[in-house]
């Protein structure tokens, strides 16, 4: 969904807006008028296990923030809308459909002059309900274990190449969240997410995307997981493969490699930049 078609829609009631991003104080400096906060770590995820909140702590998180089955979703976040596509595909997990990714996100938004506010939205309370977990969204690091040598599994690692090749365990500037050994998961091939947008944050054209997935062995006919650190920026590749490409087949594992390069005696594999995978 594009910016001109959410500037001329602001106001709409059967329309929800969603700012999710990773720096909790960009909401409150000023965001897109109408927009509430989902904070993608403290509203999403369980404080205690490492999982997601329940379906029935969704609900209420939805529809105390005037949230109802009626509307519409309208997700953005900052950093290319990685926190919007967690947020799109953990919805999704929960069964709700009504949901749209505001193309290029904040970045796009404020590069075009349009307005922000700091005022907060006071929408009243209102009914939702979600349905039970998908397992055809969510993959578990068992599934990848024990399907390694499948060759109709496509696993893609959507991280930095030098994180791939296991130079750097996070991403510069940011910190080590948890993975104890460096490298990559045996077969995944790299496709950072940032192929995946232009610029200015919108994501490119399918022909061309469909090509990039392609060239590599990344076809429909194949089941497909992505994996990054933390699940986030695999969202975004997750949401590439089955919404703008169609792919009928695509999870997303969200443990990720802060699981995965932490777990004793799994497989890791290691290359050198630009060396070929074996």
């Amino acid at each position: 969904m594009e910016t001109d078609w959410l500037a001329q829609r602001l106001g709409d009631p059967g329309l929800r807006i969603v700012e999710s991003n990773e720096d909790p104080e960009l909401y409150a400096q000023g965001h897109i008028p109408g927009a509430i906060h989902i904070r993608w770590k403290t509203d999403l995820q369980d404080p205690v296990r490492r999982d997601w909140v329940s379906r029935e702590q969704l609900e209420d998180l939805l529809g105390s923030r005037g949230i109802g089955n009626e509307h519409t979703i309208i997700l953005y976040g900052d950093r290319s809308n990685w926190f919007a596509t967690y947020t799109f595909w953990l919805l999704r997990y929960y069964g709700v459909e009504n949901l749209k990714i505001l193309n290029g996100g904040r970045q796009k938004w404020v590069a075009e002059g349009r307005p922000l506010t700091p005022e907060v939205p006071q929408d009243p309370p209102a009914p939702f309900r979600a349905k039970d977990p998908d397992p055809a969204l969510r993959a578990f690091r068992d599934e990848i274990l024990q399907r390694l040598q499948d060759p109709e599994l496509a696993l893609v690692d959507v991280r930095s190449p030098q994180e791939y090749h296991g130079e750097l365990i996070a991403p510069p500037g940011y910190p080590q969240e948890g993975a104890q050994r460096p490298g990559h998961v045996p077969r995944a091939v790299n496709i950072p997410w940032t192929q995946n947008v232009r610029e200015d944050g919108t994501f490119k054209a399918a022909e061309e995307l469909r090509a990039l997935y392609e060239s590599v062995g990344i076809t429909p006919d194949r089941e497909g997981i992505a994996y990054c650190r933390i699940g986030e920026r695999s969202s975004l590749t997750w949401f590439t493969l089955r919404f703008l490409l169609g792919y009928p087949n695509v999870k997303n594992y969200d443990g990720s490699w802060t699981e995965w390069g932490s777990l004793v005696g799994v497989p890791v594999e290691r290359t050198a930049a630009g060396e070929a995978r074996p």
